[in-house]
């Protein structure tokens, strides 16, 4: 049970309230007093407006569960008629362009990676935020970007001959980023800067120039015995160092030691879908972590063979000009907060009794930690253009997006901010956002910063909305639908078309498979092609190779060369991928897939209710390890629930289907120390029981979200544990 400390009708958990009173309003230009006054104020306020948003999803959804039920063989000028009938599909506001101010430019005006991270977890939080910068050599040399054929395998030692093929591929791309007006980097042998022109030696002895020499912008140590020379190319910096005494240079004529690029330009420290935060003491440490990241003083001890290491921001990058100053640069990402969405609520904090919206309680305590930055608290900056970025999840439309934006403006009135000073990221992942998207946009136009696309939650809520229309295809035909295209297609426009080019970014989902980097790097270009200036990547090492395709392809030249044409998008975008009549499934298709679902889903829930775990690499059914948060057991759980409303799987099947793969996830869990089992007992395993819940009554789950069951079973858990651990405490 929480202790709680009473503020006017408000009480807020023993614990965030000493972090607050003790850490975060000392030295925030508020008067403590009136920042509870004001807080309170605007619950009472805005808690009755976030109710209502929830209530009018509730009553679309039921008129389109009677439309589904009752017009089942409508056609789609029908549906179309009837949703915007309900108001579901709205009329797209006039031509108009966006007028966010104040923007950084690794948002703006910058093209690359970004990490999106659980902040609970300070080690994962400080790698994220360090992945700024990015060795080049090591995100080859281990990953399967080479393969181990002809003895170039990885080991547990260096190996030279694979060192050799990474130092080849990287060459490569160095003709690409670096590009030569004769001859190639592969064949250099030596690079001098002579009167602040970069002169590279060949191995037949003649010397060339960059086609470009302006890329040339700044160096370590002397000119003609650089230490290290830094460039820039499609905005981005490349470095290069040189070291002889260094065994990655070892029998490398130039003594080149490593390739550094500029890799992951921003990073969304996650309050939501990779968290699993459920009660005060969850929430007291995502906000601690957050704090400690704005300050600069956040530190994660990892163990490194028989040593700790201490893992902490890394300092800014210092150069010589050709002038003769010195200057730095960042060497850390731009960091976003994302918060959660306007649908659950937090007892860390109750307001007349009641738990108040942790989405209101997110913005307000995210937006007054970040405040220390704009006052220039921490050992570094973040935003030097004096912005907050919040990332908002799963609204629903523009009434939602627009409540979001009384609810930043409510919270800078708060905090004595200037208008427009929190700056909003819109996830385009729910269906009702995809469809008025541009509306959506218009209803933040002077703080948007950010929308992206999402498969995962957007084919959740797909398989939530029409539920009852009919069986939906397999998870894998889904995606080649026309939906689909057109969703992703439809947000690169609506982008564009709105202004966002040059005062936002435009992102793509995830790349889920973190030890498929060769895969990664044939398919992510794609979406640099389609027009986007950033990606969502696993890893560090992904940030690192996924920023090659940001120099490989101008982001903004590309732009240009888009076709904006939209017509018929909207109507594909309302084509429900269900099963069609021709698709016959075979009684092992329907096995393969429920299996595939429920082993997603136990392999997920197993680590988000026993270790609290809300994201990790997770073997999927065929052991490959797939980095997954909340998103994938939304769709996961959604997709079984449609084949039980519509008999494409029994419940037995399920049950059946439910123990054999518990006992799969069982064995491919068994080295870990603290997991526990949930085959031993499965009516015991709440994880197990959540897995159970999640897709028995994925059909009475709001939106098709996982939050209300998962934040239940985890808070039994932690009770039950405790109550144990009370106990044996007690014996012995």
């Amino acid at each position: 049970m929480n202790n709680y400390i009473q503020h006017g009708n408000l009480q807020i958990a023993a614990q965030l309230h000493t972090f607050l009173t003790q850490q975060v309003l000392p030295d925030s230009g508020l008067v403590e007093s009136d920042f509870w006054i004001g807080f309170e104020k605007l619950l009472f306020d805005l808690t009755p407006v976030n109710q209502a948003l929830l209530q009018k999803r509730n009553e679309l959804q039921q008129q389109i569960n009677n439309f589904c039920i009752n017009h089942k063989s409508a056609s789609a000028q029908q549906y179309k008629s009837f949703l915007k009938e309900i108001g579901y599909l709205l009329p797209e506001p006039a031509d108009f362009t966006i007028t966010t101010a104040n923007v950084d430019p690794e948002i703006a005006t910058m093209a690359g990676p970004q990490l999106v991270v659980p902040i609970n977890n300070a080690r994962f939080a400080l790698n994220a935020a360090n992945a700024r910068w990015g060795s080049l050599y090591d995100a080859v040399y281990g990953s399967d970007i080479i393969a181990e054929t002809e003895g170039k395998f990885k080991g547990p030692g260096f190996n030279p001959i694979r060192g050799k093929a990474v130092v080849s591929y990287v060459r490569n791309w160095l003709d690409s980023l670096l590009p030569l007006e004769s001859g190639s980097h592969q064949t250099s042998v030596a690079y001098a800067i002579n009167t602040g022109e970069l002169l590279v030696t060949l191995a037949d002895g003649a010397t060339t120039r960059l086609q470009n020499p302006s890329q040339l912008v700044g160096f370590n140590g002397k000119q003609q015995q650089a230490t290290s020379m830094l460039f820039t190319h499609h905005g981005l910096h490349v470095e290069l160092l040189f070291d002889i005494d260094s065994p990655n240079a070892s029998g490398d004529p130039a003594t080149l030691k490593d390739v550094i690029l500029e890799a992951a330009l921003t990073t969304i420290m996650d309050c939501e879908d990779s968290v699993a935060a459920v009660d005060a003491e969850d929430k007291t440490l995502v906000y601690q972590n957050w704090l400690g990241l704005i300050k600069g003083d956040l530190t994660a001890e990892v163990q490194q063979g028989s040593k700790l290491v201490k893992r902490q921001l890394n300092p800014n990058r210092e150069y010589q000009d050709f002038r003769g100053s010195s200057f730095s640069l960042n060497s850390r990402s731009l960091m976003f907060i994302r918060n959660v969405g306007h649908l659950m609520t937090s007892d860390a904090i109750l307001c007349q009794g009641e738990p108040i919206p942790e989405g209101i309680m997110d913005a307000v305590i995210t937006s007054l930690i970040a405040k220390h930055d704009l006052l220039n608290h921490g050992q570094y900056k973040n935003s030097l253009t004096g912005s907050i970025y919040i990332v908002k999840p799963k609204m629903h439309g523009p009434e939602e997006v627009a409540f979001t934006d009384t609810l930043f403006a409510r919270v800078e009135q708060l905090l004595a901010l200037p208008p427009n000073t929190i700056k909003m990221g819109i996830m385009d992942e729910e269906r009702r956002t995809s469809l008025n998207l541009r509306a959506c946009i218009h209803a933040a136009k002077a703080r948007v910063v950010f929308i992206n696309t999402g498969f995962l939650d957007r084919t959740g809520d797909e398989i939530h909305t029409s539920m009852l229309l009919g069986a939906f295809a397999p998870k894998a035909e889904i995606k080649t639908r026309a939906w689909l295209s057109a969703y992703e297609k439809l947000n690169v426009i609506n982008g564009i078309q709105t202004g966002m080019s040059g005062k936002a970014q435009i992102g793509k989902g995830m790349w889920p498979v973190p030890d498929q980097m060769a895969n990664m790097m044939q398919a992510k270009l794609g979406h640099v092609q389609s027009g986007a200036n950033t990606a969502w990547v696993p890893s560090p090492t992904a940030a690192t190779l996924h920023a090659l395709h940001y120099h490989q392809l101008d982001v903004f030249s590309q732009r240009q060369q888009l076709s904006l044409f939209n017509s018929g998008m909207l109507d594909d975008m309302l084509q429900v991928p269900l099963l069609t009549a021709d698709h016959k499934l075979t009684p092992d298709n329907i096995q393969d897939e429920l299996d595939n679902n429920v082993q997603g889903i136990l392999g997920y829930v197993v680590r988000w209710i026993n270790q609290g775990i809300g994201c990790s690499k997770v073997p999927d059914i065929n052991n490959v390890g797939l980095m997954e948060d909340r998103a994938t057991l939304r769709i996961s759980s959604q997709h079984i629930a449609n084949w039980l409303e519509h008999n494409i799987v029994s419940a037995k099947q399920v049950d059946k289907s439910l123990l054999k793969m518990a006992k799969l996830v069982d064995e491919q869990n068994c080295s870990d120390p603290d997991y526990i089992s949930m085959t031993s007992n499965t009516q015991d395993s709440i994880a197990f029981q959540a897995a159970h819940q999640l897709i028995f009554k994925g059909k009475e789950q709001a939106n098709g979200y996982t939050e209300p069951v998962l934040h239940t079973r985890r808070r039994e858990f932690k009770q039950t544990h405790r109550k144990s651990s009370k106990s044996q405490t007690q014996l012995s």
